[in-house]
């Protein structure tokens, strides 16, 4: 590690090649926490290139437990979270919609970051038995269209990787990585980042990758779409502006997205989005994002059809469908 140490504090630039065998031997343990931590540390001095996350994200999906679901041609809805915007689980819901409207879901999803609940609390919450078993995942996915990928289950390298993180306290790229390491390598991935730099750097990342996909940033700093303002969203073919209009809805404000003071309010505000009790703005919300992943999977859809197809799924009561079939 000295060696890279060095080679690094010189101001230089690893290749993918490199990142990927230096993170390999991070997520075996062979190097110690205080070589780990000063590893981090050079790229808290200066931003990660997409070579290297590229070649971070390679190790972290080789170290994962694997789990296969490509006969489902499924898609994750995940955004990276750390945005500080305290929504409620806008994505997980988008999850069941998609569910209840024909698509297989594969959700790769953790524990809270910054908000106060993530998809592993709120499903949690209610009663969801977390497990690497791939042939329960892929019940779930046969019966209710959707399974969960409990992050900490598939990722044993995190072991290694997580006090280190813990004991310094500050955001470091791990904080990006999450999205794109979901272990069942999804065919279609519909992802939220939480400003401009990491969308560059998705984008130079996912170009290469052989995935249908969907990178959303909301301009005023959301890791989805909000509807509070435009956003921008890159795929395989586009890169372009889209506005809460577009949509057919109109801009909402930022409260009316906030997730309640604990994992048991935003569970509150889940089944009531779910049941057909949510307000106007928090449904458009799923139902937005939900039609986006309906068109990274149905490009030859206009978005008008896929706000159409999401409205029904949540309207029709098949998105709860789906989440009692996942969780009786």
């Amino acid at each position: 590690m000295k060696k890279i140490l060095t080679y690094l504090f010189e101001g230089n630039k690893l290749s993918a090649a490199e990142a990927t065998e230096i993170m390999l031997k991070i997520g075996k343990g062979i190097y110690s926490e205080a070589e780990f931590a000063s590893f981090l540390t050079v790229f808290l001095m200066r931003p990660i290139t997409a070579e290297e996350l590229n070649g971070f994200r390679e190790a972290m999906f080789q170290l994962s437990l694997k789990t296969d679901l490509s006969e489902f041609e499924t898609i994750d809805v995940v955004g990276t979270g750390g945005d500080g915007k305290d929504t409620f689980n806008i994505s997980t819901l988008a999850s069941f919609i998609l569910a209840g409207a024909g698509l297989k879901v594969a959700k790769h999803g953790n524990y809270a970051s910054s908000s106060k609940s993530g998809s592993s609390n709120v499903l949690e919450h209610f009663g969801y038995q977390f497990s690497s078993n791939s042939d329960k995942l892929k019940k779930e996915i046969e019966n209710a269209g959707i399974c969960f990928l409990h992050a900490p289950l598939f990722h044993p390298a995190m072991k290694f990787i997580a006090p280190v993180r813990r004991a310094m306290k500050v955001k470091t790229f791990f904080n990006i990585l999450g999205p794109m390491i979901n272990p069942s390598a999804p065919k279609y991935q519909l992802l939220g980042v939480y400003n401009q730099e990491v969308f560059e750097l998705y984008k130079n990342v996912y170009k290469n990758l052989p995935v249908k996909y969907s990178i959303i940033n909301n301009v005023d700093g959301y890791d989805e779409i909000s509807l509070t303002d435009n956003a921008r969203v890159a795929t395989n073919n586009s890169d372009k502006i889209i506005k809460p209009t577009d949509f057919g809805f109109s801009k909402i404000a930022g409260e009316d997205l906030f997730s309640g003071e604990s994992v048991k309010e935003a569970a509150v505000i889940f089944k009531q989005i779910l049941t057909g009790n949510g307000t106007e703005a928090q449904n458009n919300v799923v139902i937005a994002n939900a039609a986006l992943g309906l068109q990274c999977v149905f490009p030859e859809k206009n978005l008008e059809e896929c706000v159409s197809i999401a409205k029904e799924s949540l309207e029709s009561k098949k998105a709860l469908h789906a989440f009692k079939k996942l969780i009786p």
